[in-house]
């Protein structure tokens, strides 16, 4: 899961371009941990922020109360962040490494769904998609600045198509 932060920041610099941002979708904090692990030791003064369904947000409350939250299995479309709290291990990594974890709502996952099928023609699961949700509630708030070099990781096209058409 590293080697997804390393080939992104290695293909960004060799064409000299700073990330400020990476956003990416958490669940039991794998990802993110392994991400995050390769991202600042290449570009330290990258700010990973990690998005959750609204309904699962185990990870942000983790964070925020410096300890593993345990919760009930979230209700939530995002089948993959459907996690109950945290590893120790990513835990740890994450309190180190992710600057925030935002949360998204299912609705801002289906409009991000139909993004990436209408303009990417990619069919992305739900979790996949929570990276761009995250991001564009960040830019629509005002958090991140104009100009500011973003990545998201999408991950994951693990969906029923019958689901995902009903979504």
């Amino acid at each position: 899961q590293g080697t997804v932060g390393k080939e992104l920041i290695e293909d960004l610099q060799s064409k000299s371009i700073a990330l400020h941002y990476l956003f990416v979708c958490v669940g039991g904090g794998g990802l993110i941990s392994g991400i995050s692990l390769a991202v600042k030791e290449l570009s330290p003064k990258t700010q990973i922020i990690g998005v959750e369904p609204e309904a699962g947000n185990d990870a942000q409350q983790s964070l925020e109360q410096g300890q593993i939250v345990h919760i009930e299995t979230p209700k939530t479309i995002a089948d993959g962040a459907q996690t109950q709290h945290l590893g120790d291990l990513t835990f740890d990594i994450m309190q180190r490494n992710v600057s925030k974890i935002i949360t998204v709502t299912d609705e801002q996952l289906v409009d991000e769904m139909k993004f990436f099928g209408e303009r990417m023609k990619m069919i992305v699961e739900p979790t996949g998609c929570l990276g761009l949700a995250g991001l564009r509630k960040l830019v629509s708030s005002g958090e991140i600045e104009k100009g500011a070099n973003c990545g998201v990781i999408i991950s994951g096209g693990n969906v029923d198509l019958e689901r995902y058409c009903k979504l």
